[in-house]
Order: structure tokens, then C-alpha cells, then sequence
């Protein structure tokens, strides 16, 4: 008997050493890489659940960005995330809304190249909650879909590696020492100052990144077998930055308003950023030589807003050409940007009442200091819907492109009599 005693007791010993090896491992959220930005509040191993903060630095812009991972799952168990956006604040002190950092549906990730959304989160005062049973032991959770330096290097080396035509440069190294990546779609040794130009960038503002997801759906659309995009680049050089402000977004700050200003107030006599600077030099020098014909920035609006739009030219910068050529481009992407993102047909302008510096607004700056002839736009995908996710984005990046191609089918360096 105390043979079988002993073994009844060195089974049930053994039995519940497995099921302490078999027990959950702990959550632990770190958000110590590119892009990441959370300040950990709680994480209850029991509860599984996690709350956060955007941990941006206000002076670097808004900090509504946040960016972090998760070890310590246990694959198909489900985890509660929760972001507390009550003290957001900007640079001067003042409150941010919280609805800014807080989208209906955040985005994750179990390898950070997929990208997929969560099923609408629950808001209660400025936290919002989301529920995710990942399939996976690691898990990345983002105000959406991320869009780092080297997203963008990796970009622009694969598509200059797998095309002859697409050349990878770099625009410049930013303030602290980082490559801004860019390329330029052009056949290779041909020099013709004929050729359009079309200059496409994303993400003056870092926390935007659905604009780096349209700005990638665009060019791999462009270089694509498409007939439009072989079309378009039968007649013009495309320049793409995928992202401006790559200092804030490797740091996982927002960048909007930063100080002493954004990227996207800068296009002065004397800009700041050092990739304003260059955009500006290279974007003078295709319009000295008469190339230039579109300039198109890419970013994401407000939180409510559910539709992409273009912001246009103000009255105190058309003309009578402008406007015609404008309305002109915007009618063709209004024919191409139908599903699953409709553009509206809301095209607010960015004039003296917008913004104090709204001379220093990329676009605006383009439209003084460049021919009549040449479109300044800005394009604003929203980001708080249920297709504002990469698919979405890089639709309309495509839907863009359409557009692009079907207006450059006549020259608009041409007057209307010659045409």
C-alpha cells in the first residue's frame, strides 16, 4: 500500500508541475522599436487585458500615434487592449481631442507585414477598448496600419531591383542624420527635358500613415503592365517620396505641429527640414525646365471625416487656367475613386483663413512658385472607416493613378488653342 501511495502522490506532483508549465506566460509590451510609441499603465496577466498611452513627445507633434508589441500570448486566447487618450496635450499645453488617437477599429498584426483590423472597439469617455484573439504567440497592435523608414527603403530597393525604368535615390539626410529613400520612375539613360514630370510624397505629417499606404498602391500601380500606367510613363517621370518627416515616424512621434512648425508649413524662403529643402530644389528645377506638371501630397484628415477629398487651390492662388485644370484632374479621379473609398465632393482649399502659414503649405507654395499650368493638390484618405485599412489605402493609391494617366492623356503645358 505505501508503494501505491507513494505513486498516487508522485502522479498527482507530477500532474501539477504540468499544469503549471501549461499555465499562460505573461503579457509583456514593449514598443522599443521604429515607429513604436506606448507608455505602459496596466497589464493584468490574470484579466489579460492591456492599457496604454500614446507616449509621443508633444514638442515633435501631436501624440496620437501608438505603436507597440505584445509577447506572452497564448495563441487564440483573447486579449482586451485599451487606450486611455485623456491626456493628450499639444505643444502649447493645450488639450488634443482624444478622438484623434482613437480610431473605431485599430490595426494589428502577428508579423508586421499583415496588417488586419479589429472588430470595432468600445468607447467609454476618451479609452477605447478592442477585443483580439490573435493566432500567434507575438502580436503588434498600431492606431493603424504602420508605414516605418524601412517599409520605405525596402519599397524603393525591391522596385528598383525587379524594374530596369525605376531608379532609387536619395532625396537627402534629414536634421538628425536619417536617408529620406525616394525613386524616379524615367527610362533609363534618356534625357529628355520634354518628358512631364509628376512628384507624389507622403507623410508630412508622421502619424499619418494611410497616406504612405495610397502613396504605395500609386507607384506599384504605375510601374505596373496596366495600359494607363505604361501609358503614363510613355510621357512622364514620376518622383515618389514615401515618406517626408521620417525623423518623427522612426521615433514614433506624430509631427503634426510640431515645433517650430510641420514639414507641411515649411515651403518657405527658408525651410527647416532639410526634406522640404530638397523637395523644393528639385521640384524648381523640373519647373524651370518646363516639366513639371503635377505636384500631389498624400495625407489623412480628421477622424470623422469618411471619404477621401482633395484639398484645392484657394481663391487667392487660381486662375481661370488653374481652376479649369484642376477641376479637369479631379473630375477623372471622381470617375476612378468610386469603391470601396468614394471621393467626395467636399473640396475645401487651404487659404488665409486655414492657417497663418497656409502661404508655406506644400501645395500652396507649388501654386505660387511654379507655371500656371501645374497642379498643387493635396489628397486626404480617411482613416476611421471600415476600408481604411492597407487593401483600402492602396486602392486608392491605384485609383490615383488612373487618374493621373486619364488627365495626362492631353498635355496641359498646352494652351487651349493649341490643343
Amino acid at each position: 500500500m505505501t508503494r501505491l501511495y507513494s505513486f498516487i502522490l508522485l502522479w498527482v506532483l507530477s500532474m501539477f508541475l504540468i499544469g503549471s508549465e501549461a499555465s499562460a506566460e505573461d503579457l509583456v509590451v514593449s514598443s522599443d522599436f521604429p515607429g513604436g510609441s506606448a507608455e505602459v499603465i496596466q497589464v493584468d496577466q490574470k484579466q489579460r487585458t492591456i492599457l496604454i498611452r500614446p507616449a509621443g513627445d508633444p514638442q515633435f507633434g501631436w501624440p496620437c500615434w501608438w505603436y507597440f508589441q505584445v509577447t506572452g500570448v497564448t495563441p487564440g486566447e483573447e486579449l482586451t487592449v485599451t487606450v486611455d487618450a485623456s491626456q493628450l496635450k499639444q505643444a502649447n499645453g493645450q488639450k488634443l481631442s482624444a478622438s484623434w488617437a482613437l480610431p473605431e477599429q485599430a490595426a494589428f498584426s502577428t508579423d508586421q507585414r499583415r496588417w488586419a483590423q479589429t472588430r470595432p472597439g468600445k468607447k467609454q469617455g476618451e479609452n477605447c477598448e478592442w477585443k483580439v484573439k490573435p493566432d500567434a504567440k507575438v502580436v503588434w497592435f498600431a492606431w493603424g496600419p504602420p508605414f516605418v523608414p524601412t517599409d520605405a527603403e525596402q519599397l524603393v530597393k525591391r522596385l528598383s531591383q525587379k524594374h530596369a525604368n525605376v531608379t532609387e535615390f536619395e532625396l537627402c539626410k534629414t536634421r538628425a542624420g536619417r536617408r529620406v529613400p525616394a525613386l524616379v520612375v524615367s527610362p533609363v539613360g534618356e534625357k529628355d527635358n520634354s518628358r512631364l514630370a509628376v512628384w507624389v510624397q507622403a507623410r508630412q505629417h508622421a502619424w499619418e500613415s494611410g497616406g504612405s499606404w495610397v502613396g504605395r498602391g500609386f507607384i506599384e500601380w504605375a510601374v505596373s503592365d496596366h495600359p494607363q500606367a505604361v501609358a503614363l510613363r510613355e510621357k512622364a517621370d514620376i518622383y515618389y517620396i514615401p515618406i517626408m518627416d521620417i525623423d518623427n515616424v522612426a521615433t514614433g512621434n506624430g509631427g503634426k505641429n510640431q515645433v517650430p512648425h510641420d514639414h507641411n508649413r515649411d515651403w518657405s524662403e527658408h525651410p527647416r527640414w532639410n526634406a522640404v529643402q530638397a523637395a523644393m530644389k528639385s521640384l524648381k528645377q523640373l519647373d524651370q525646365q518646363n516639366r513639371l506638371v503635377m505636384f500631389m501630397d498624400l495625407h489623412n484628415p480628421g477622424p470623422n471625416s469618411k471619404q477621401p477629398y482633395f484639398y484645392i487651390a484657394p481663391p487667392e492662388l487660381n486662375t481661370e487656367r488653374r481652376k479649369a485644370l484642376q477641376d479637369a484632374f479631379i473630375a477623372v479621379c471622381r470617375e476612378e475613386m468610386r469603391e470601396p473609398l468614394k471621393l467626395d465632393r467636399s473640396t475645401p482649399s487651404t487659404g488665409p483663413k486655414y492657417d497663418k502659414r497656409w502661404k508655406e503649405i506644400s501645395s500652396n507654395w507649388v501654386r505660387s512658385a511654379t507655371r500656371e499650368h501645374v497642379i498643387g493638390i493635396t489628397l486626404e484618405t480617411c482613416w476611421n472607416t471600415p476600408h481604411s485599412n492597407t487593401n483600402g489605402y492602396m486602392t486608392v493609391g491605384q485609383q490615383l493613378g488612373l487618374g493621373i494617366a486619364r488627365y495626362l492623356q492631353q498635355d496641359p503645358r498646352q494652351s487651349p488653342k493649341q490643343k
